[in-house]
């Protein structure tokens, strides 16, 4: 039944009964009789010629776990993982209006970070490495207006106060994918950020790691944006096939 609904899947089209048969490697009779099961449950609609396509069952199916799913409890072991890749403390955050709130966090036992990144912890988009990530995903104009309502203030000497020194920042994060914080919410620390995509193709939440300046590594970009990947993946979501 799986074989058949992972063919159905993969065409836009209705799919002829011999195709389903010889994809999945199935005796026609056997197909004919599975397609016929999943038809009466509508998982399968049949249509004219003797061919078939996913059922409106499976969209009902899929917006009930879409409204029972969280965040949090998906992302959770995909952050454990990369914790104990890394050592160091995982965040995950959400947008709420003008800041961001963090929601989950592994902690490292050694960090230096301070409340803002603990969970329920708020902080300005603009002087973080996920609401940056957020920040990028809006337009010029509501970028403008975020820095006209917030007056962009800053923690330290290198937050981002100006707003074309933030639209720099955010060109580079869409051209890039990847945010980062360096000491611009609290002096010695470094965070670096990738994005998490719902079903929607909507940025839902970040993740990201911070350490010490002086424990930073390069390497974690990769496998930041590989986790966010994998949590983006496991809520739904279907990257587009590149041009």
């Amino acid at each position: 039944m799986m074989a058949l609904l992972d063919v159905l899947a993969q065409s836009p089209d209705p799919v002829a009964l011999k195709h389903l048969a010889q994809a999945t490697g199935l005796h026609p009779s056997t197909a004919h009789r599975i397609l016929a099961a999943m038809t009466g449950s509508r998982l399968v609609e049949r249509h004219e010629a003797g061919t078939y396509r996913l059922g409106i069952r499976l969209l009902e199916l899929g917006n009930l776990v879409k409204s029972r799913l969280n965040i949090r409890d998906v992302a959770g072991p995909f952050m454990q993982t990369l914790h104990e890749r890394i050592g160091e403390a995982i965040n995950l955050g959400i947008r709420h209006e003008d800041e961001i709130v963090y929601i989950e966090r592994t902690s490292s036992g050694r960090s230096l970070v301070r409340v803002v990144y603990l969970v329920g912890g708020r902080a300005p988009l603009h002087l973080t490495s996920v609401g940056k990530l957020f920040l990028a995903e809006d337009g010029p104009e509501k970028v403008k207006a975020y820095a006209r309502r917030t007056g962009l203030p800053g923690k330290t000497p290198a937050s981002l106060t100006s707003l074309p020194a933030l639209e720099k920042e955010l060109d580079k994060i869409r051209r890039h994918a990847v945010a980062f914080d360096n000491e611009e919410a609290e002096i010695g620390l470094k965070c670096v950020a990738a994005p998490i995509h719902d079903d929607e193709g909507r940025m839902v939440a970040g993740l990201s790691v911070s350490a010490p300046v002086d424990r930073h590594k390069a390497e974690w970009v990769a496998m930041v944006k590989e986790t966010a990947d994998a949590i983006s993946q496991a809520i739904g979501y279907v990257k587009p096939a590149a041009r």
